[in-house]
């Protein structure tokens, strides 16, 4: 498939490629974290002396390195440092437990582990119980550094790669790994070339969140994931933007502080921390922030939700999907065309297909499984045939999420293929189920699920936290029944309700029904 776009070159190096297109920018901050400023220029020399650094260590092209570190001006270094070498950056979620680092570090075969200083308890008995001997390199602040550690200062003390001697990779060449979030099973080594990093930038960054020159960037969605590594790195990289960083959990008062203090002009966020910004009491004023646009990904974005925001702070939230997969966003809403309640468009550049259960095409109103094909889909699963058969089909990625396409060719989630209920021998979306409750001014968060009754029929179960001062209770809940029968079709209401304080979600934000369909096995 041709795109439109300007393909990158055939020997293409992203990092090199980001170093060259802002060589004219030295003066300017690149990254703003809670210790620094980092311009452009050191930035280069930063990124060259990483790269340099790690070559120091025996990293050879194309091994791997662990990345476990938080949001600070280090991490982008390490990433954009590794791909300049050549050598494949593995970033990952750093609020999982030490056997998943473990399970990681085995099955990438890191030879040497990054990590935040905050972090080391968890990464040492990681390393412990992989059995392995990485060498480890510490971030930040240690008040004492492990036996055989480096402190990354010191990885930094090798003399910068000199300009032009960077790793002379192709386009699809390894550049780096993401793992998919392991709810359903182990996590999923997904593999990325350098040209994936540069079609997202170019089919989604610039024409579609239109990040530009002048904009500050703030992503409450981190580096570690895809989402947070395109809005964060890829996108205002790729226009020579300024970008916030920060390295403590994304609460709303986090959030706020740094809207205030910085003034980002550009924000991303997930539908969870949306909601959670709205019903703060500490709600900024719109004069306190700069905000022009927003993205939402991770789940579908409340329509009453995106709607508020807008109300209040006058900027758009381009709701979207994207995938791990895919590495960042193929179907969104766009600035002059946004609809809240649906996920908007296919990006261009990319196609999208709906299919049934025999692989054919369904038609306009139907519930069908949501297939991509575009150029930044990943290249396989690490040591997975089977898992990278199933889901990478030729030219088409099979996203494993259920939508509708209504007749102007607007699309609608419909759930997760594996999160679909059947009630009354028809198909029920939790999601659209939980888009009614979401609706009733009691309800802050929610989450559907199926519970097998006595005669083992499913029947649906809503999981409620009420919002602040609510009392929950008989009342409130025959009052959500009806409210929810009053939209939607008889047989879509939730017959049991149960009221709770929060939900179990990802580290990334997404709510785990999986977990909520346990307690009630």
């Amino acid at each position: 498939m041709q795109h439109p776009h300007k393909q990158p070159p055939e020997r293409f190096n992203f990092a090199q490629h980001i170093l060259e297109i802002n060589r004219s920018r030295a003066g300017k901050p690149a990254y703003i974290d809670d210790r620094e400023t980092l311009s452009y220029g050191d930035l280069d020399e930063r990124v060259r002396r990483c790269a340099a650094g790690l070559l120091a260590l025996g990293l050879r092209p194309e091994e791997r390195v662990l990345v476990i570190m938080h949001d600070t001006t280090d991490m982008p270094v390490a990433l954009l440092g590794a791909m300049l070498a050549g050598i494949v950056p593995v970033p990952v979620n750093t609020l999982l437990p030490a056997a998943d680092y473990a399970y990681m570090l085995a099955h990438c075969g890191a030879r040497v582990v990054l990590a935040s200083a905050g972090l080391l308890p968890v990464v040492q008995d990681a390393i412990a119980q992989s059995g392995r001997k990485p060498q480890l390199v510490v971030s930040g602040d240690a008040q004492q550094l492990p036996d055989g550690a480096l402190g990354f200062n010191a990885l930094l003390d090798a003399r910068p790669l000199p300009e032009g001697s960077h790793a002379d990779t192709h386009a699809d060449d390894f550049a780096f790994w993401l793992y998919s979030s392991g709810s359903t099973g182990r996590p999923k080594g997904t593999v990325h070339s350098h040209a994936n990093l540069y079609w997202t930038a170019e089919l989604y960054g610039k024409p579609v969140l239109g990040v530009r020159e002048d904009d500050v960037v703030f992503s409450a969605a981190k580096l570690f994931f895809a989402y947070g590594l395109g809005n964060g790195l890829t996108f205002p990289l790729s226009v020579g933007a300024t970008t916030v960083l920060m390295a403590e959990r994304p609460t709303p008062q986090a959030v706020f502080r740094r809207l205030i203090e910085h003034r980002p002009t550009v924000f991303a966020g997930v539908p969870t921390l949306y909601v959670g910004m709205l019903a703060s009491p500490e709600l900024p004023a719109r004069e306190q922030v700069a905000l022009r646009i927003c993205a939402s990904a991770g789940e579908m974005l409340p329509r009453e939700v995106g709607e508020r925001f807008r109300d209040h702070f006058g900027a758009d939230i381009l709701d979207g999907l994207g995938s791990t997969e895919m590495l960042h966003i193929f179907l969104s809403n766009r600035s002059g065309d946004v609809r809240y309640g649906v996920t908007g468009k296919p990006v261009e550049g990319y196609d999208i297909e709906l299919r049934d259960e025999l692989g054919k095409p369904v038609g306009v109103g139907e519930v069908g499984d949501l297939y991509i094909r575009g150029p930044s889909a990943a290249l396989m699963y690490w040591t997975n045939r089977d898992k990278t058969r199933a889901t990478f089909q030729g030219e088409w990625v099979r996203s494993g999420d259920k939508y509708v396409k209504d007749a102007e060719g607007y699309y609608s989630y419909a759930g997760r293929s594996d999160d679909m209920l059947k009630v009354s021998g028809q198909y029920v979306s939790p999601i659209e189920v939980e888009s009614a409750l979401i609706a009733h001014p009691a309800v802050l968060e929610c989450a559907v699920v199926g519970k097998p009754d006595e005669q083992g029929l499913t029947k649906t179960m809503a999981y409620v936290v009420p919002r602040a001062g609510q009392a929950a209770g008989d009342a409130l809940c025959a009052e959500l029944k009806a409210f929810v029968k009053g939209r939607l079709a008889p047989h879509k209401y939730p017959r049991d309700i149960i009221f709770v304080e929060d939900l179990p979600k990802t580290a990334t934000g997404k709510i785990q029904r999986f977990k909520l369909r346990a307690l009630e096995a």
